[in-house]
């Protein structure tokens, strides 16, 4: 019997996983065409960037409220109102534009209500996951959530540059629409079990401002996971160096043909990654998967800014988003068995808002870095020209190339940190797997 039950709920969460997929394709497309017109329309790089602050801080901001909501509610009506109010926030851009009344600032308006109803996504999603697939699956399943996300980093921007020519942005829109609708109607057809909420977790909700703490204070009283969380913020930031400063670097060398290529070659290794993620499930134990890769990750950070040339640049961009799905499901299958069910909202919820605080921060230092101190640094007669100069090179995106190799020996430094944290290195040993117990509501 109880085989049968866990091929229930893979077979849910595969679903609900394909609902996801199709739903984060059809926003890929809106993200890139959208991109395209507002940066015709408008000219302004800095209002395009824009979109992406207005995309992000909800999910930072919102992360503390929704983490509550999520442990409170049905899980799956929880997955419905996100997909159902990013939907609907898609369908009012839909009709400004086809009336003609679109302006930017109901683009940075509605793109934050998406990413608010988003937010509520993904901590539920990981707590369901949890729920529906076994212990030792949970590597591999969360390889499937990373391949979704390559597929529709590899995928939306081809299609979306073909449909802008043929359907254009109205029909995209309407395309991205239709997505949430099948992602809806997956959610409708399935069950999820609920987890039996634990004696503490009554407790807590008895006072709403303590279920808003509950997940920092569930971390911190954690030393194991509160320094995976911090160890992993830290690279992010880095990750968001790199995702600021790298178009510019390569642009300083080659084309912007070569660019699209790779980039290209950077979904590519995202989506090698996912691949061998969810076919191997990751290395045991899995915090070698978080750290080994995180090390190889800043080797290929290294590999990018050592020299002015397109196949070292496209091998360090493959090999460093390779890692990420691995490092991605590994750390996020040791929370899954870490953290108790009832309360995983919240956790995740926090969890969430630490990772990506990180990001705007990385945004708002690398541009006056790289123009302020490192361009100038590596110029044709700048100060380091004629030393590191004479290794990397000198002028345009070098300076930049010069932080991107200090950004790759600070994370070496910190994964061998992390390494000789016996906190976060034995993590999995001195925390105990939780113990699941499910239960399926009476109706769908």
């Amino acid at each position: 019997m109880m085989p049968q039950n866990r091929r229930n709920r893979m077979k849910v969460f595969i679903i609900v996983w394909f609902g996801q997929l199709v739903s984060l394709i059809g926003s890929g497309l809106t993200g890139f065409a959208l991109g395209v017109w507002v940066f015709q329309q408008i000219g302004s790089i800095t209002q395009f960037a824009l979109i992406g602050l207005f995309m992000v801080l909800p999910r930072i901001v919102l992360s503390p409220l929704v983490g509550p909501m999520v442990d409170r509610w049905d899980r799956r009506q929880a997955m419905i109102v996100s997909d159902a109010g990013a939907g609907f926030s898609t369908l009012i851009l839909v009709l400004l534009l086809y009336t003609g009344r679109l302006q930017i600032w109901h683009i940075y308006v509605l793109a934050a209500t998406s990413a608010a109803f988003g937010t509520i996504q993904w901590p539920a999603f990981m707590a369901v996951t949890t729920l529906l697939v076994p212990k030792k699956n949970l590597g591999r399943a969360n390889g499937l959530v990373q391949l979704g996300q390559a597929t529709s980093e590899i995928l939306a921007p081809a299609l979306a540059g073909v449909l802008l020519l043929t359907i254009e942005l109205q029909g995209i829109i309407l395309i991205d629409v239709a997505t949430f609708l099948v992602a809806v109607l997956t959610l409708l057809l399935v069950r999820f079990p609920r987890p039996q909420p634990t004696a503490v977790d009554q407790l807590k909700r008895d006072s709403w401002r303590q279920e808003l703490s509950y997940g920092w204070q569930y971390i911190t009283a954690r030393p194991g996971l509160f320094g995976l969380l911090i160890f992993l913020t830290a690279v992010n930031f880095l990750w968001g160096m790199v995702g600021a400063l790298i178009t510019p670097m390569i642009l300083g060398f080659t084309s912007s043909a070569n660019l699209g290529l790779l980039i290209s070659i950077a979904g590519g290794g995202m989506l090698v990654g996912s691949l061998v993620m969810t076919v191997w499930g990751g290395p045991r134990p899995r915090i070698y998967g978080v750290l080994n890769f995180e090390l190889l990750s800043g080797a290929c950070f290294l590999l990018i800014g050592l020299r002015p040339s397109f196949w070292p640049v496209a091998l360090g961009v493959f090999g460093a988003h390779t890692t990420i799905a691995i490092i991605f499901g590994s750390n996020q299958a040791i929370w899954q068995t870490k953290v108790a069910p009832a309360v995983q909202g919240r956790v995740f919820a926090t969890q969430q808002m630490l990772a990506r605080a990180a990001t705007p921060l990385a945004f708002l230092l690398a541009g006056p870095l790289a123009e302020r101190i490192f361009e100038p640094l590596l110029a044709p007669n700048g100060p380091l020209s004629s030393s590191v100069g004479q290794a990397i090179g000198t002028g345009p995106g070098r300076g930049i190339a010069l932080l991107f190799i200090m950004m790759g020996i600070i994370k070496i430094t910190v994964s061998l940190a992390a390494y000789r944290n016996p906190n976060i290195r034995l993590v999995e040993k001195t925390l105990p797997d939780v113990v699941i117990n499910r239960s399926y509501p009476a109706s769908a």
